[in-house]
């Protein structure tokens, strides 16, 4: 079973106390028979802490990449100790060009959704698509997204991209 945690928050945001982040990794490691997925914008107060909290391979972090202008929150991510790191280029917002895939396990790519929806490039997901094929990296196409996802479909030039990490635990 795989978790989310903070699904509409950010676990790692400034006035989350580090204590509760603490028993909140305590609690995701003693519950290792479920896979945990955190998901944060804030990925240098995550490389400030990370040191001090406990890894297990049931944990997977993440970063939220929209566009070229938060790139450099790949970097923070690759030095945090996680068995699994992915990204989360959803909603992409831009190209991410050249973007540097070693030490990353997963890259989930979507389009945002909702009324006022900015449009997402196809040429932006075929760009990530074919790096994580050439990187080796399983790739995740969530959705186009729009004023209406459903209407819009998660289809990738004719194919649904479902990839997971093999190295799961």
């Amino acid at each position: 079973m795989r978790i989310f945690v903070n699904s509409m928050s950010d676990l790692f945001h400034e006035d989350i106390p580090v204590s509760f982040i603490k028993k909140t990794f305590q609690s995701m490691v003693d519950a290792h028979w479920h896979r945990f997925q955190v998901l944060t914008k804030r990925t240098r107060r995550l490389q400030e802490l990370a040191p001090q909290l406990p890894w297990a391979k049931n944990i997977w972090i993440g970063a939220s990449i929209e566009n070229m202008r938060v790139i450099g929150r790949v970097q923070d991510l690759k030095t945090v100790p996680a068995h699994i790191r992915f990204l989360s280029c959803e909603p992409l917002l831009g190209p991410l060009d050249g973007i540097d895939l070693n030490g990353i396990d997963w890259v989930i790519v979507g389009g945002e959704s909702g009324p006022h929806a900015r449009p997402m490039n196809p040429d932006w997901v075929i760009d990530i698509r074919d790096r994580c094929i050439q990187e080796k990296v399983p790739f995740f196409f969530k959705q186009w997204g729009g004023p209406r996802k459903d209407l819009t479909g998660r289809l990738l030039e004719g194919q649904t991209w479902d990839q997971m990490p093999k190295n799961i635990v």
